[in-house]
């Protein structure tokens, strides 16, 4: 309820901004002892727009993960992935590949979204269920988003304002 009010408020802001560009990325997650694979879509300054779950890495898991990503928020001009083989196919269908970007050190954006999540999977003690780690991915997601306000590129000041108001809108959202 609260995360959708959220993400589409981000989306908005997220459509008008001049510098669009995507970073693409998958982590490998247990689930009950099997492995599968987070699919996170990151925007240029580092919020989390997307998150998939899968049991596979291939063309196909990166072809609906890249599509569902495309269809809530719209066509990114740039987008950067990692070097998997899986990519490359997925941008020719989409036509795409001309503005993919797969160079050294270039994905790090995603790569550190991967953090926060990471912190709050060892706190759970890992997932039983792929539904509820599909339902954990894309709330943890909303909710950094929400509270992530870089407190080394402001003054004290504005961090605790930012901080004020993101705590006040997220108590309005609880209480509708």
């Amino acid at each position: 309820m609260f995360a959708s009010e959220i993400i589409k408020k981000r989306c908005k802001q997220a459509r008008s901004h001049s510098n669009w560009q995507w970073h693409f990325d998958e982590v490998f997650v247990k689930i009950n002892g099997e492995r599968h694979y987070l699919w996170h879509t990151v925007d240029h300054e580092g919020e989390v727009l997307e998150s998939y779950v899968s049991k596979r890495r291939d063309r196909d898991a990166a072809l609906k993960f890249i599509n569902k990503s495309m269809k809530r928020n719209g066509q990114p001009r740039i987008t950067i992935t990692d070097k998997l083989c899986s990519y490359r196919p997925v941008m020719m269908i989409i036509g795409n590949a001309v503005c993919q970007e797969t160079d050294r050190w270039v994905n790090n954006r995603a790569e550190n979204s991967h953090l926060p999540f990471r912190r709050r999977e060892r706190a759970m003690l890992r997932f039983r269920r792929t539904a509820a780690f599909q339902k954990f991915a894309y709330v943890e997601a909303s909710l950094q988003n929400h509270f992530n306000q870089e407190r080394h590129l402001c003054s004290r000041l504005n961090f605790k304002l930012n901080r004020a108001a993101a705590l006040a809108e997220w108590r309005q959202l609880l209480s509708a």
